[in-house]
This record gives C-alpha cells, structure tokens and sequence, in this order.
C-alpha cells in the first residue's frame, strides 16, 4: 500500500505516479466507487500499443453516468475537437478514472514531479503528454459507468446548474487562479515542450497581462480552445474581462 502526502487527491495521484517502485508497462487511474466495463482495458491498450513504445501516449474515454443502483442516466459530453496542447490549456477532456497511459507517460510525469500545484492531476496529464509531443486518444465510447451521489452530482438534471456554476466560478476568478497554477507548473517543463507548444504556452501566458485589445489578438494567436461552442463562448467573455 502506498500512503500519499495527504494534502489532496491530485497530490496523491502525482505521489503514486511518480513512486519508483511501480513499474510496468501501462498504467491506469481509478476511483473507488466506480464501474469499468468489461473491456475497458483491452480497448485502451489495444490504441496505446499501436503507438511506438517510445513515444507517450495516453488514453481517456467518455463516461456512461449511473446511478446508486448503477441505473444509467446519462452520459458525460461528447467531444470531438481534436486533442491538443491548446485545448488541454483550458479544459481536461478525459477523466482521470479513464485514463490509461504508456510507460514513456509515465516516465514523462516523473520527470515533471510529484511537487506541483496543479489543480488535477488528469488534466496534468492531458497537458504533459499533449505539450511534450506525445499523443492522447479520446474514446467516443464510454469504458466506465460513474455512480452519481450527493458529492458528484454532474449527470443530466444538473447539466445546466454546473454551467452556471462554472460561469460564477469564472467571473469569481476561479478560472484564472488554475490557469495561473497550471502555467507556473508547465514552466518547469518548458524545456521539454515541443517549440510549437512552447510558443502557444509563452504567447497565452503573456497575452493574460495585456489590456483588452492586444489581449484578445494575443489570445486568439495562441490557438487556444474549447470543445463546445458554449465553453469557446464562455472563453471569450473570460478572455474580453480580463478572467482568463
């Protein structure tokens, strides 16, 4: 058994992803209370081998959500931009309970560190494997059946309650406090950011400073996106007050 650092769920997720005594060649996170279909293992490793061993890759998938009695009743949003650095800059498509990722993922977050103040440790992921060249797959089909309860409530009946939950948390300034985490984190790894993506992240962290106009052609130089139209909606008017 591997006792994290006890100071959140993403510290503990990063404590156990960059413990040295667990080697193998895939690896996958997981909740407590949640389903795996049956072939959830075999879907995500049949895509990772496909890619060179070398390079990282890592897999997620869309969530089928049920109830306490494992009832379905909804699915998690289906997204169909493609994955990228500039998407993964401002939003985590994969859940962490989907996730499985090669040994070079692995080795990649290692060397990033377990010390980091991220805001998740899945959207990390996202942003690691995406930003240092590697390769991420979104599975349209869902490989987990995520119980809904009292402290997780996101399935349909709430769809548009945590829509405007978001909203507030933006114009509370929620949004820019993770951004602000997350780009202070991936500065560390700049060096292993593809120069692409090193560009992208050095042209969003600038244009956050800027004043309005050079702020949004800054931002729209960036590349950076959503995977909706509401959430690219919901980036401009962070992006136009200044919430980014």
């Amino acid at each position: 058994m591997h006792f994290g650092p006890a100071e959140g769920f993403a510290a503990n997720f990063l404590s156990l992803t960059c413990n040295a005594s667990i080697n193998a060649d895939f690896y996958a996170y997981s909740d407590q209370d949640d389903v795996w279909e049956a072939d959830k293992l075999a879907r995500a490793v049949q895509w990772l081998q496909s890619v060179p061993a070398e390079v990282p890759a890592l897999y997620c998938s869309r969530t089928q959500l049920v109830d306490a009695d494992n009832n379905e009743i909804g699915v998690s949003p289906l997204f169909t931009k493609a994955p990228s650095f500039a998407n993964a800059l401002m939003q985590n498509i994969g859940g962490g309970n989907t996730m499985v990722f090669n040994n070079a993922a692995r080795e990649l977050l290692r060397e990033a560190g377990e010390n980091k103040s991220v805001i998740t440790h899945d959207w990390w992921a996202y942003m690691v494997v995406t930003g240092c060249g590697g390769r991420v797959f979104y599975d349209s089909k869902p490989t987990l059946r995520y119980r809904q309860h009292g402290g997780n409530l996101v399935g349909t009946n709430a769809d548009w309650t945590a829509r405007f939950k978001r909203i507030r948390m933006l114009f509370q300034g929620r949004f820019k406090l993770w951004n602000d985490s997350n780009i202070s984190a991936l500065l560390t790894l700049q060096h292993r950011l593809t120069p692409e993506n090193r560009e992208i992240l050095q042209c969003f962290a600038k244009a956050r400073g800027m004043s309005l106009i050079p702020r949004l052609i800054h931002l729209k130089r960036s590349g950076i996106y959503r995977q909706t139209l509401l959430g690219n909606i919901g980036l401009v008017a962070a992006a136009f007050f200044g919430k980014i």
